[in-house]
């Protein structure tokens, strides 16, 4: 098991919005993933649901060094300074669950929380990734190119998103923070493999290399509507 994974104590994300057809937030809005959905680097394949419409997301997620509480949005050396490094992931979705919830107003963690889905890369170390804001994501699936784009197009810069959560929980050492997702978002099947990266300086960070394959997953769960 990683470190990232027996040391989170829990895994916020936020929200994003082109693929999911909303409106613009006015400030950020994030959900929660269990750490029980992290796949530590070379921990298996990532599990396809029975019945499920399976999406991938490619983020840069920031991994806390210290505790955050009721952080002043304005502060942003106080936030950076509680960064302890990061790594790149994949926040997988079972979007038809998804879009079932929330079209009958019911919560939607299970979407998010299956095992498996959030692989992670390596731990990249602070220095490794000088701006957060000016990284290169990317993501293909079979060696087709589906996300390839910068962090500066981020709707909220991390300093925000961290004043967000921490006005309403504690970060805590260790907690992991997905900042967001560029679009291109799209579905995987068994079979499929998937990797994914970040680039700085249009050099590719090492520790930040993804690749996993997507297989079905055995067990009593299938996806039927409620």
């Amino acid at each position: 098991m990683s470190a990232i994974k027996a040391k989170a104590r829990k895994v916020l994300a936020s929200d994003h919005i082109t693929e999911l057809n909303s409106a613009r937030p006015k400030k950020p809005f994030f959900f929660l993933k269990p750490p029980s959905s992290i796949l530590p680097p070379n921990g298996g394949p990532v599990l396809r649901p029975k019945g499920v419409k399976l999406h991938y997301e490619v983020e840069l997620a920031v991994i806390m060094r210290k505790s955050l509480q009721d952080l002043d949005p304005q502060d942003e050396e106080k936030a950076m300074e509680a960064i302890s490094g990061y790594c790149v992931a994949i926040d997988m979705t079972a979007r038809n669950v998804q879009d079932e919830a929330k079209n009958k107003g019911l919560p939607w963690s299970i979407a998010k929380g299956f095992d498996t889905f959030l692989p992670i890369s390596e731990y990249i170390p602070k220095d490794k990734i000088p701006d957060p804001h000016n990284v290169e994501l990317w993501l293909s699936v079979n060696d087709k190119v589906k996300q390839n784009d910068s962090t500066n197009l981020m709707l909220f810069r991390i300093p925000r998103q961290f004043a967000e959560i921490s006005q309403c929980m504690t970060l805590d050492e260790s907690d992991v923070v997905l900042t967001g997702t560029p679009k291109g978002v799209g579905s995987v099947e068994a079979g499929d493999v998937m990797r994914a990266g970040v680039r700085v300086d249009g050099k590719d960070v090492q520790q930040g290399r993804i690749q996993v394959k997507v297989e079905e997953k055995g067990g009593l769960y299938e996806y039927k509507e409620t």
